[in-house]
């Protein structure tokens, strides 16, 4: 009888042949519990048989796998618990002297160890050859041409020739399996059946099978992912009800508030922010709920396709919400926007016509944080709920209880990422609850994501890619300082940016002293600037901890060029807006990421100032944070860098709020897999179709519900 995974993972690995309570205790430490959770337990890598090397064939400094025995091993204790562990590695044609530097484990491990493979770097040590602490895998006696290498466990006990004898018995006794992916699919995709995937990721012949075999099963991974969320996207469009907004973007003249502050710009839309609100306003005069995913690198002028697209809301007489992850970035839009529609009024109430001249109430905006105070929040919830307010802007005290909108048309979420699955849902949830109609939401990024990943992590919205700069934005040259030379040149260079009638940030890290983190201290360094390298400059302090007036009082003064140079963490990543600053210096850029660094340096290049950005780290230029820094130094756009960063620290886990689980890709890569990312995605649309309860793959259904879990499914869908 074929098996399926879901009844494979209903088997216990207990009742295999040589595993009793203790084994089944060990490998449960791992996480194998199941006979499916044991077929799962992929390979790391492969040792060819056919192609090893002989002790006697090797170089000195050359990098070799070895295959052989140890005759001898002792381990001695040094002061300070030190501990070394010398042992002698022997094949028919030489010997190998082996070192290995606190891992005591060693000895347990190699004592008598016949069928040893060994990788790592000889060097010549007083005559001899020697590896220092290599890689080690006990393989036993397995004969096989590939032989594979499964993760090891120091502190279980488990070696990866255990785990290749328990899975060659659970293979032998499974015997045939299900495959739940139509026949034609995988013909035409050119894949393995499944079963034959599993026995040659185990068990290849060749090493072309281990590549074949992981193509087939890292499918498997990628098309689960992605029939959840086209099913639930279906099953959005066929269930949800939301608002037809009435849109006529780019219509000038025909009286609608979002054509009028289109007509009134004192620049021109590019042909990239165009085509976005053109698919925007396709879906907002749907009744289909809009779920869509903006992109634009920083500086692309997502704002105001945002803005356009919250008037779209209010010119049907609904409202919008911006939703921000901090102050600093609320107060920036609310200052934005309001100067941006204060010429748009309302003709009346009732039919809600618009125009930039009449005689009515103008547009209201207003912004609510957690520093709002308590009178003018009671005046701004009272408004809100009598539809007196047209747009709402604020941090996460738009989820506060007690806000309550008359008629919420649409909800923009910006940098989403700062926001979890369950904030960013919450409004849209309320509102449905309040008048069983949902509001559109738009969320938006600057921090821009690869192609594969968006299709992975948001593929159940729809992405729309802002992906040119308005004419004017400036170029940005990136340098990367290193050493005290390298600060010192950093100071030179603002002091010089300042003596051209420019203004600089430094960025720090950390806001308080900390022994266990050397990184600088944006209070520490504030102060040493002011009385060291900086000296004679106006300098202004701003992190997250000071009260928020005493923070908007800061930034006001820099962005009224009153300051010369603003010292800051990373409170100023989002939102800040000051075309005078055109250097800034990123103090132990590589404590940043990417994107946060990408992000960092969009506060210049806002202007017509030619524009410097600065980063002072120490990191070696093979590590992955010297890595990130070349990336940030060869390139400026957001695009390539979110590839380069994706390629070097991976995709993460997919859930989000889960560390650990079965829904993690544990064989396909977002950054290497992308073809394989389309084909899922296109093979998860041709199967849903218009059915998202998948009537027609009843074992597909078990397979997501039982492996995948009804929480985790939620989780992944939620907001």
């Amino acid at each position: 009888m074929a098996r399926s995974l879901v009844s494979l993972d209903r088997i216990e690995v207990g009742r295999l042949k040589g595993i009793g309570a203790r084994r089944s205790d060990v490998l449960a430490k791992v996480g194998l519990k199941t006979v499916y959770d044991l077929i799962s337990y992929y390979p790391r890598r492969y040792v060819d048989r056919t192609n090893q090397r002989k002790i006697a064939e090797i170089a000195v400094g050359e990098e070799a796998m070895l295959l052989g025995r140890v005759t001898r091993i002792a381990t001695r204790r040094l002061k300070g618990g030190r501990v070394i562990v010398n042992a002698i590695f022997v094949d028919s044609t030489g010997i190998v002297d082996l070192v290995f530097f606190n891992q005591p484990y060693r000895e347990r491990q190699l004592q008598g160890a016949d069928d040893v493979a060994l990788f790592g770097k000889v060097e010549n040590y007083r005559g001899r050859l020697q590896m220092t602490n290599p890689l080690v895998d006990l393989i036993g006696d397995r004969t096989g041409r590939i032989v594979p290498i499964y993760p090891q466990s120091a502190s279980s006990g488990l070696l990866t020739r255990d785990v290749a004898r328990f899975l060659a018995e659970a293979l032998e006794r499974i015997g045939e399996m299900e495959d739940p992916v139509p026949d034609q699919v995988v013909s035409r995709l050119g894949l393995l059946d499944r079963w034959s995937a599993y026995q040659k990721i185990h068990m290849p012949e060749q090493p072309k099978d281990s590549f074949s075999a992981r193509s087939r099963l890292a499918f498997d991974e990628l098309l689960r992912i992605q029939l959840l969320l086209v099913s639930e996207k279906v099953k959005r469009e066929a269930t949800a009800k939301g608002f037809s907004h009435d849109v006529a973007p780019f219509q000038i003249g025909n009286g609608t508030l979002a054509s009028d502050l289109i007509e009134a710009l004192p620049f021109a839309l590019t042909p990239s922010q165009r085509q976005v609100l053109s698919e925007i306003a396709s879906d907002m005069s749907s009744p289909i709920p809009m779920h869509r995913l903006l992109q634009g690198d920083v500086g692309s002028g997502k704002t105001i396709v945002a803005l356009v697209s919250m008037l779209f809301s209010v010119q049907g007489g609904h409202q919008s919400a911006l939703l921000a992850p901090t102050t600093v970035l609320a107060e920036q839009h609310f200052q934005s926007i309001s100067a941006q529609i204060e010429d748009l009024l309302t003709a009346s109430a009732s039919d809600r016509s618009w125009s930039l001249f009449g005689d009515d109430r103008k547009l209201k905006v207003e912004l609510l944080t957690g520093s709002t105070p308590l009178a003018l929040r009671r005046r701004i919830l009272l408004e809100l709920a009598g539809g007196e307010i047209d747009i709402l802007i604020g941090t996460h005290a738009l989820l506060g209880e007690g806000v309550a909108f008359s008629s919420l048309g649409l909800v923009v979420v910006d940098e989403q990422h700062r926001f979890g699955v369950e904030q960013r849902s919450l409004i849209k949830e309320r509102e449905r609850s309040n008048s069983g109609l949902e509001p559109d939401v738009l969320v938006m990024t600057a921090t821009p994501i690869p192609r594969s990943a968006a299709m992975t992590v948001f593929g159940d919205l729809d992405i729309s890619v802002v992906n040119e700069l308005p004419p004017g934005r400036t170029r940005i040259e990136t340098f990367w300082l290193r050493g005290e030379s390298g600060a010192e040149q950093a100071w030179s260079e603002v002091k010089a940016e300042v003596a051209r009638g420019g203004q600089a940030y430094v960025v720090c890290p950390l806001v308080d002293e900390s022994e266990r983190l050397e990184a600088a201290s944006a209070v520490a360094k504030y102060e040493e600037l002011s009385a060291g390298s900086l000296e004679g400059l106006r300098l202004g302090l701003v992190h997250g901890q000071m009260k928020p007036t005493e923070k908007a009082s800061v930034m006001d003064r820099f962005r009224d060029a009153e300051l010369d140079v603003l010292v800051a963490t990373t409170v100023i990543e989002v939102g800040v807006d000051v075309p005078n600053a055109a250097t800034i210096v990123i103090l132990d850029a590589d404590r940043f990421g990417i994107a946060q660094l990408h992000q960092l340096r969009g506060r210049v290049g806002r202007g017509s100032r030619a524009s410097k950005c600065l980063l002072v780290s120490n990191s070696d230029d093979d590590s992955n944070s010297g890595e990130r820094l070349k990336a940030m130094v060869e390139s400026t756009d957001g695009f390539y860098l979110a590839e380069r960063d994706l390629a070097i620290r991976g995709a993460g886990e997919l859930m989000g709020t889960r560390q650990r689980g079965r829904t993690d890709l544990k064989l396909a890569s977002l950054a290497t897999d992308k073809e394989l990312v389309e084909s899922a995605r296109r093979v998860a649309i041709e199967l849903v179709g218009d059915d998202y309860k998948l009537t027609e793959y009843p074992m597909l259904v078990e397979e997501l519900l039982h492996l995948v879990g009804e929480d985790e499914i939620a989780n992944l869908f939620r907001g």
